[in-house]
């Protein structure tokens, strides 16, 4: 039986969940440079969004139970923030370089330019959603290791 939308809370590990859809849409949003700037931009800032879906992994797969897996499981949750706002910085300069050109960035389904205005809106609501979802995952990441702050005390 499911829970309702409104009942529900957060799980522990919710920032594996969140730390998915950054890398997925920030994938998204990837595609959207144009080939000369996508050999520059697109690989690093991929690397970024990988490394917060594998520290996220990494910092879930361990069980917080004596004092060194507090400790391994915290180093993961900051790697995770520390890329994860390393993936907000360049996600910043991607969008920069895209709003130079932003109608060359999507196409309609002839094949053909969408108008400037129109895909500059598009952008605008890559990028709200992907910066919603790093400040989330912030969120998350720092009550995860404000959790394991509390287990270390007790």
């Amino acid at each position: 039986m499911s829970v309702l939308k409104d009942k529900r809370t957060v799980s522990k590990a919710d920032f594996i969940n969140v730390a998915h859809q950054i890398f997925v849409e920030t994938m998204a949003f990837l595609t959207r440079l144009s080939a000369r700037y996508s050999r520059l931009l697109a690989e690093p800032t991929a690397k970024l969004a990988g490394e917060v879906l594998d520290e996220a992994e990494k910092a879930n797969s361990i069980y917080p139970s004596d004092e060194q897996r507090i400790r391994l499981r915290k180093a993961h949750l900051l790697e995770a923030r520390a890329s994860l706002m390393a993936l907000d910085v360049r996600l910043a300069l991607c969008y920069e370089v895209i709003m130079q050109n932003p109608q060359g960035a999507f196409t309609n389904s002839a094949g053909q330019n969408v108008p400037p205005g129109k895909a500059e809106d598009k952008l605008e609501k890559m990028s709200q959603s992907l910066g919603g979802l790093i400040d989330r995952e912030n969120d998350l990441i720092k009550g995860a290791l404000e959790s394991l702050g509390r287990k270390k005390k007790a």
